[in-house]
This record gives structure tokens, C-alpha cells and sequence, in this order.
């Protein structure tokens, strides 16, 4: 099945019904005139060189339509972070997947400060020289059956990429990830099955379509059902967002930890009560977390665990089937193999290994990487680079990534371990990121990085109850605000290197102290000679 095919028969069927609430731009969109738009843009669209067609746009019905455009045009979006350095991410994904146009807009450039980049094209410009003509033609198509219309636009087989996404890049380089149509409508089967999404849901997405989270379930799961979606375009406004929940009561909602901490501290109780199901993934849910949403909303905060490699859903929690502290059961489709990091052998119930998946979800590879793509995928099993367990009832826990675990006196870490222990003990509205340092004697150091000022003595002996000795962070480094990436989730990376430089920092001061400490001993001892051979009558005089 082709999405932007699916999307042509839901339009058909649904006619008016609102399929986008805008609360950025301010519009509501129809099924009808969502069909018309995006037969528009596909006509713009062919204007432009086959093949890649970036896409720089905020989450909203506009950037929705423009992905919809591109593949009836027969382009495949390349959908672009532009949370951070937009410029120089405009410029790798061309350089990547070598391509030129990227549909942006001047409102995005002008609000993040971004200059115009060779090759960009702006959807205001394109909207402006929309003529009547044109849109009476778009409009007559839109008339025609779906299996007419169907004919009219791109077609293809279910094995082609619907997008290029690129990894995070927390941790290296973003690698350019291609999913297919095959591997995008699994994933939104599985997940459908197990939260049972319908035509009758209405989804908040605010969530960007960069980051496959948003992708998957915010944008096509809505389209693929019929569902009306709630947009805004800022994850981070987090009262706009909870004035948006309680007004317009989505009864979807997914997110990551840090934006559902944001939510939890800007929201009243009863601004959630239109959900039936908030999904958090993409990072580890703190026991901290849904246990604070229990008690303020009185509602189940469910994990759930997915990579950008597998369109993201490998497993979830759900109502009836929910284990605190596990990411859930394998959807529907999904093949899990725990193995041994070392021998490859298959681990035993509750022995942890690395994480690999197979069937459907399985992304095509990465664009013009045939080392990774070979690296990650084996025999059809992706190698999703984490750790985890499964437990006698098939549940999956995952304990880490394998980079996230360090070798201190021959012993394996999980820093995501110690970040669990210390947030336990943290204040309220502090958070921490524990990162490893090289360390010359002992191979490394365990480094908690925290948003403000603590009682480090007090919180180490707390955590001496839940952790080894060497698994026990040696020193504290105080970062105001965690750097995250545009998906939310910590960029582990920068943190590092700002741990880095705040410890070089420190340890030169120290330095630069102790060497003016031992001038002064010096000049002291001296004096103090000098003292003791002059003659006393001397000293008086």
C-alpha cells in the first residue's frame, strides 16, 4: 500500500471532515481541501528535479501537505531538523543524498534566524502564484473516483522510500535513513492493534516530522485512519500545549520524557482528561515521571520503545498489558532476539544482550552507506545498538544503549542505571544526564551532569543503597539547562563536551591555585629563614 494512495481514498471517503485543526496558523482544513492542496503542490512540485525533495516546515497542515505533494509528484521527502542548525543540516542532507530544492518558509527562517540556503524554495511564494486556473483544475480532479485520481498521481510499489529521516546524531554523525511505505503502514498496523486508533480519534500532533516519532504517529497514523488532527508546531510552549489538550480534547497524545515533564509542571488537573491513551517513547520514562502524572491527572503514562531504523515502534505497554519499568510487549510483526554483546549467542530469559528486530518495520538501509547498512543489518535482523532483557512473560526492558555503558575495574555500567538512581533523590525539577569521562588509572569516570545545585553528600550516600560502589558518580557538574535535540531527547554529545570543558576548566584553576599556593609556601618558608639568621637586635631596630 502507498500512503499518499491511502491518503487519496481516506480524503474520498471522508469529504468534509476535518482533517487538520492548525493552532499555529490558525486554519482548519477538510478532507476535500486537503485533497486539493496537495494535487496542487504535486503539480509545483514536478516543476523540480527528480528524485529527493528536502522539506524544512514546522509541524502543521502546511508541512503535512508538502510531504503529501512530493509523493504524488513522485519525490521523496527529506524531512529536516531545524531546531538546530538549520543551515548546516539544510546543507548535509543535500550533500547526502544529493539533491538541490528544499520547500521551506520565510516565517520558519525569519523565527530561527536561519539564512537563505542555495537551493531553498519557500511554500509562500509557491501558495502566492497558486492561479485560479490552476486550482479549478486541481479542484476537478479532486472530483474524480480515488481509483481515477490514483492513476493521475505517482504510483509505484510499497518497497520504495516515503522518506528520508536522519538519526538524532546524540551521539555521531546523522545517518540518512531510508523507510519504505511497507515499513511505515506495519508499524502504523501494529500500533493500531494495539491502542486500537479508529476514524473516530482525534491526535495532538506537536511532535516535528523530522524525528520519526512525530512522523509515524502524528502525521501519517491520523491520515492512514481518517482521524482529525490537533496540530502545533512548538513542543516546547508548554501551556499553549495544555490549553490545546483541555480546549480542543484530543484523546490522543504521545511525547517524549522532557516534554511531558513540561506539561506535567505548565498543566491543572482535568487539562488531560479528554485522553485515553498518552504514549511516551523515544527516551527512558522515569519511574519519577508516571507516577507524578498518576497523581496530578490521575491517568497511566504508557512507554513504549522504537528507533528511527524500525518507523519506530518496536514495542509498547498498554492498557491491560503493562509492566512499569518495561517498554512493553513486541507489536504485532516484530521479532526480537536478545544477543550476547560478546559471542552473538542468544541470551536466556532475563539475561541482557543487544536488541535486534525483525519483519516489516525494518528500514531499507541507510542512503548510500552500504558499510553501516551491512554493520546494523544481518541476515534481516537490525541491530538496534542497545541493551535490554526479556522477561518470563515476554516483556522487553532495555537497560541502555551499549555506547551508554562504560568499563570501570573490568566491570559493564549502565549509565542509564546511575540516572535512575539519582533521580530518585533529585528536587524536585531537577534533572541529571550521567556521562563517562576518560579517566587515565581507571579507564573512566562516572560524571553526573544536574540542573542546579545539590546536597551531593546527602544524594550519593541515598544512592549507596541502589548502587554499586563503582558505579557511583565521583563528580557532580552543574548544567542549567540539559541540551536536547529537536526530538526532546538529551543530546548526550554535547553534554559530554561541555562535562569536558567545565572539568578541564575547573581542574586548570585547581592547578593554577595550587601552583600560586606553592609560591606563596615558598616565599613564606623563605621569609621565615630570613627570620631566624637575622640578628634580633637588627629585627628591632
Amino acid at each position: 500500500m502507498l500512503l499518499h494512495h491511502r491518503f487519496i481514498e481516506v480524503a474520498k471517503q471522508q469529504g468534509e471532515k476535518m482533517a487538520y485543526l492548525d493552532r499555529s496558523a490558525g486554519r482548519e482544513i477538510t478532507y476535500s481541501r486537503a485533497l486539493i492542496a496537495a494535487l496542487l503542490l504535486r503539480s509545483e512540485f514536478k516543476k523540480y528535479d527528480k528524485g529527493f525533495l528536502g522539506v524544512m516546515i514546522p509541524t502543521s497542515a502546511g508541512c503535512a501537505l508538502t510531504v503529501l505533494g512530493s509523493l504524488m509528484s513522485g519525490r521523496t521527502p527529506v524531512m529536516i531538523n531545524y531546531s538546530t542548525g538549520a543551515a548546516d543540516n539544510c546543507r548535509y542532507a543535500q550533500e547526502k543524498c544529493d539533491f538541490e530544492t528544499i520547500i521551506t518558509s520565510k516565517a520558519l527562517l525569519e523565527k530561527i534566524e536561519c539564512p537563505h540556503v542555495e537551493g531553498m524554495v519557500y511554500i509562500e511564494d509557491i501558495m502566492a502564484g497558486l492561479g485560479t486556473l490552476k486550482k479549478i483544475k486541481a479542484a476537478a480532479i479532486s472530483k474524480l473516483s480515488a481509483g481515477a485520481i490514483k492513476k493521475m498521481v505517482a504510483g509505484g510499489t510499497d518497497d520504495q522510500d516515503v522518506v528520508i529521516l536522519f538519526t538524532s546524531g546524540s551521539e555521531k554523525d546523522p545517518k540518512a535513513v531510508e523507510l519504505t511505505h511497507k515499513n511505515i503502514v506495519s508499524n502504523i498496523e501494529s500500533l493500531s492493534a494495539k491502542y486500537n486508533l479508529n476514524e473516530n480519534d482525534s491526535f495532538l500532533a506537536n511532535l516535528p516530522y523530522f524525528h520519526v516519532f512525530g512522523l509515524t504517529a502524528n502525521l501519517w497514523a491520523p491520515l492512514y485512519h481518517g482521524m482529525t488532527t490537533i496540530a502545533y508546531a512548538n513542543p516546547l510552549d508548554y501551556k499553549k500545549i495544555c490549553e490545546i489538550v483541555r480546549d480542543d480534547k484530543p484523546n490522543l497524545m504521545v511525547g517524549t520524557p522532557s516534554f511531558f515533564w513540561g506539561y506535567l509542571r505548565k498543566s491543572e488537573p482535568g487539562d488531560f482528561a479528554s485522553l485515553r491513551l498518552a504514549l511516551c517513547g523515544a527516551d527512558k520514562c522515569p519511574d519519577a515521571l508516571r507516577e507524578s502524572f498518576l497523581e496530578k491527572h490521575n491517568m497511566v503514562l504508557y512507554e513504549a520503545y522504537g528507533t528511527t531504523e524500525t518507523s519506530p515502534g518496536i514495542s509498547g505497554n498498554a492498557e491491560g498489558a503493562n509492566k512499569q519499568g518495561s517498554v512493553g510487549l513486541p507489536f504485532d510483526g516484530v521479532e526480537i532476539r536478545i544477543e550476547h554483546y560478546q559471542t552473538g549467542e542468544e541470551c536466556g530469559v532475563g539475561e541482557s544482550g543487544k536488541i535486534l528486530v525483525k519483519g516489516d518495520l525494518v528500514m531499507k538501509g541507510y542512503f548510500n552507506d552500504f558499510e553501516e547498512t551491512s554493520l546494523h543489518i544481518r541476515h534481516g535482523w537490525y541491530d538496534t545498538g542497545d541493551m535490554g532483557n526479556l522477561d518470563e512473560d515476554g516483556y522487553l526492558w532495555h537497560v541502555g544503549r551499549l555506547k551508554r555503558f562504560v568499563k570501570i575495574g573490568g566491570e559493564m555500567v549502565s549509565l542509564i542505571r546511575v540516572e535512575n538512581a539519582l533521580e530518585k533523590y533529585l528536587p524536585e525539577d531537577v534533572l541529571c544526564c550521567v556521562v563517562e569521562i576518560p579517566d587515565a588509572i581507571k579507564g573512566a569516570r562516572i560524571v553526573a551532569a544536574v540542573t542546579a545545585e545539590i546536597d551531593e553528600k546527602k544524594t550519593l550516600k541515598k544512592m549507596s543503597t541502589d548502587l554499586p560502589k563503582i558505579a557511583m558518580p565521583k563528580i557532580f557538574i552543574i548544567i542549567e539547562e540539559l541540551p536536547k535535540m529537536g526530538s526532546g531527547k538529551i543530546d548526550f554529545r554535547t553534554v559530554t563536551n561541555i562535562v569536558r570543558q567545565k572539568l578541564a576548566s575547573n581542574e586548570k584553576q585547581t592547578k593554577s591555585k595550587t601552583v600560586t599556593d606553592i609560591v606563596k609556601q615558598k616565599f613564606n618558608t623563605e621569609k621565615q629563614i630570613q627570620n631566624k639568621e637575622t640578628p634580633k637586635q637588627e629585627t628591632e631596630e
